[in-house]
């Protein structure tokens, strides 16, 4: 079983930055495809961000362009989520997920067979 912990959530304002972590623990898997979705109140989940095994190929929803960036380090089985200039739409809860089973990440949020437990993200105007 492997399990995926979110960190690094909390209240910021809005034009401030906030560095989530998801860390990898239990059954390894190889050079699974990861990615970060959201969930606000009222609304279904979506995607947010995205990243290939090996690091070199990132996706981004067209909503975070340039302002939150996505990483990973497969040596401490952490993937990250840097959010800057963050406004109070992003304001969800966010899940890291992992796709055993491909390289390259699908934005599909079904394809997604590990999810963490989600992590607060509030941004105050």
């Amino acid at each position: 079983q492997v399990q995926l912990v979110e960190s690094g959530g909390g209240l910021v304002q809005a034009g401030g930055s906030l560095r989530l972590s998801c860390a990898a623990s239990g059954r390894t898997f190889s050079r699974p495809a990861m990615g970060w979705f959201r969930q606000a109140p009222g609304k279904e989940r979506e995607f947010v961000a995205a990243i290939k095994w090996s690091g070199t190929s990132t996706y981004y929803a067209d909503s975070v362009k340039g302002r939150l960036a996505i990483s990973r380090d497969n040596a401490k089985n952490t993937m990250y989520l840097q959010m800057n200039s963050l406004k109070p739409e992003d304001t969800a809860v966010y899940y890291c997920a992992a796709d055993s089973r491909r390289f390259t990440p699908l934005l599909d949020d079904s394809k997604y067979d590990y999810w963490g437990q989600g992590t607060q993200v509030t941004v105050s105007s």
